[in-house]
């Protein structure tokens, strides 16, 4: 179910979110819905880790905009072929 949201931000903040969400090919909603599962699920699977495990989390810095899911399927059609 969507629920609309409405949010205060500084002009020059939603210009740039749109230009970038713009260049990415998705609207803001669904920057701010992704980006807003990505923050409260990395808190629930912080309480989930382990103590050495908690440690690891964050050491490794990825590029804004990462998409694992593209870098996966491009790697498994250069794997096999495709």
């Amino acid at each position: 179910m969507t629920t609309k949201l409405t949010l205060s931000v500084e002009q020059e903040v939603i210009e740039s979110a749109k230009k970038y969400a713009h260049l990415k090919g998705r609207s803001l909603s669904e920057l701010v819905e992704s980006y807003l599962k990505a923050l409260t699920s990395q808190q629930l699977m912080k309480k989930n880790f382990s103590p050495r495990t908690k440690r690891l989390v964050g050491s490794v810095k990825l590029e804004q905009g990462y998409d694992y899911k593209q870098m996966l399927e491009e790697e498994i059609n250069r794997k096999h072929g495709l």
